[in-house]
């Protein structure tokens, strides 16, 4: 039994229903148009359910955050939405005014109505309990509404925000069908993946994934850790390698010398189970050149792991039942360099081993490669989805999960 609810738990028919989702888009700086609807696009399975089931859906959703160029209306989100359902999105320019309430008394079993951007109101950022939020005007104005809460947002998960966790507090609320297969996937990866499980972190940023790296080592949930891109880079300036002066630049950001004593002591702990590059593509001429580990420092930028370690890294994940992809193998935007991310992609895509993606850019590389159908799971999360792999507790599932525990205690 799922310590939460899901959809499965309710009868939704002709009641209204309080679907919070993540439409936090990318925008066109200049224009302030969507550039890419896939967190929409996500969410219609759970959208479509209830629609087909004569739900009245109340969607409640951000976009950027007060003060941020990309803090705008939601007025765009509803026709984009309204493209992808083909059926009609009522959207008002209220949150939980008159205006707002009036839409939703009137709402019809089977409309869709989208409320204006919830970070509008002030207390939606702040940081507290689902029963302090519960007080909120937003809370207390539109539950009296509403029959049952769905939260479908895995990506802000993470945060214990006002229309993320406060109305689990007064209503009976659920996971959306979104939220529950994101959970699904990853706990089958943290709780009890099948062996070997390999995990590669790879990208631009490296000061979180250290700890991870510690988490599913210490906690066995991975076998092996292969290391690219920046992570590679930290972990192998923590072994002593002088890596070249733009190299080490790139570093500075994040790596402070407590963080390289973190790595030193991950890897005296795990030296066998992390697996590091041997060799690394630069450019020279405007070509694509490669160089070996003993050939380090160099005065170039190290834009992708090499022939050598992209076979390394092949043979690990030959055997591999279970994948975590977090970042790519190189500067895969350029052409010169998304041999390794191409490659190690391209052979986790083909094997048969249970495979999770999550990150931004790790999610753009597999689009770009075309290899989304292959890939068991593309999670949406970013900070949830570092926080679950750290086996950190998310607000809104824990918020989900006090929510049922009040519905059994009521019972009883």
């Amino acid at each position: 039994m799922r310590e939460y609810n899901t959809l499965d738990d309710f009868d939704v028919e002709n009641k209204t229903v309080l679907l919070r989702v993540d439409f936090n888009l990318p925008l066109d700086k200049k224009t302030l148009e969507i550039l890419d609807t896939t967190r929409i696009k996500l969410v219609i399975p759970t959208i479509n359910e209830l629609i087909e089931k004569k739900a009245k859906t109340v969607i409640i959703a951000h976009q950027g955050r007060k003060g941020d160029w990309d803090f705008i209306s939601l007025e765009k989100h509803a026709k984009a939405l309204q493209k992808l359902l083909k059926k009609n999105v009522i959207f008002v320019d209220d949150i939980f005014g008159d205006k707002a309430k009036n839409a939703i008394r009137n709402l019809k079993s089977g409309e869709v109505l989208l409320l204006d951007n919830v970070r509008k109101f002030d207390g939606e950022t702040e940081k507290k309990p689902a029963e302090e939020h519960a007080k909120s005007p937003l809370v207390q104005n539109l539950a009296p509404l509403a029959d049952i809460f769905v939260n479908d947002a895995f990506a802000a998960a993470h945060r214990p925000q006002c229309s993320l966790v406060g109305f689990t507090a007064v209503l009976p609320s659920c996971a959306g069908r979104l939220m529950e297969k994101e959970l699904t996937s990853l706990e089958k990866v943290v709780k009890s993946p099948e062996k070997p499980a390999v995990f590669l972190f790879g990208g631009a940023k490296f000061s979180d994934a250290v700890v991870t790296i510690d988490r599913v080592l210490q906690n066995k949930i991975a076998d092996k850790v292969l290391l690219t891109g920046l992570p590679a880079n930290a972990f192998l300036k923590a072994e002593g390698y002088n890596l070249g002066e733009k190299n080490e630049d790139a570093l500075a950001d994040e790596g402070t010398p407590e963080q390289y004593e973190e790595i030193k002591k991950v890897l005296t702990k795990f030296k066998d189970r992390i697996i590091l590059p041997v060799d690394f593509a630069i450019a020279k001429n405007e070509n694509r050149e490669e160089i070996e580990l003993n050939e380090l420092p160099t005065e170039n930028n190290l834009f992708d792991i090499g022939e050598k370690t992209i076979d390394n890294f092949k043979q690990v994940l030959s055997s591999a039942k279970t994948v975590f992809l977090s970042g790519p193998c190189g500067v895969f935007e350029n052409n010169l360099f998304k041999k390794g991310t191409k490659e190690i992609f391209t052979a986790v895509a083909n094997s048969k081993a249970f495979s999770i993606v999550g990150g931004g850019h790790t999610v753009a590389a597999i689009e770009q490669l075309k290899l989304n159908k292959k890939i068991s799971h593309i999670s949406t999360g970013g900070g949830s989805l570092e926080k679950f792999m750290m086996g950190e507790k998310l607000a809104v599932v824990e918020a989900l999960k006090q929510a049922k525990n009040r519905e059994i205690l009521a019972c009883k």
